[in-house]
């Protein structure tokens, strides 16, 4: 092994510890997310359907209504939509949403679900001139 191989990998390590090292300082501010209370404010026609807490069992919310059938799932502090009958299935591809503001949409049958919670952090996040 040459020099440059020694200076090449320990260079390749320095790089991978400073991606893992600020991991191990934040585990505890991802643990904290979870201990928050956090609801899914699920509403249909711009109408409330029903508030969730948002829970790590496992829980299926049917919202039947004139214009179709949703099925959400709530799970791991977050909510999904699991199934709906829409043509276009685009609510399907929201996936998971567990933070604090996050939605998942179904305009077909006028659902909204949102997030609500303490904000994860405070302050504006950009401004544009």
């Amino acid at each position: 092994m040459k020099r440059g191989d020694l200076l090449l990998i320990g260079l390749v390590v320095i790089i991978a510890l400073a991606f893992i090292i600020p991991r191990w300082f934040d585990r505890d501010a991802s643990e904290k997310n979870h201990n928050e209370l956090r609801t899914a404010k699920i509403t249909v026609d711009g109408k409330l359907f029903k508030e969730v807490t948002l829970t790590q069992e496992e829980q299926t919310i049917e919202v039947e209504n004139e214009h179709g059938l949703n099925i959400l799932k709530v799970h791991d502090y977050g909510i999904e939509m699991f199934d709906a009958d829409c043509p276009d299935k685009v609510c399907l591809s929201f996936g998971f949403v567990d933070r604090t503001g996050g939605t998942i949409i179904c305009l077909p049958h006028k659902l909204m679900v949102e997030i609500e919670g303490p904000s994860e952090e405070d302050g504006i996040d950009a401004t544009v001139k």
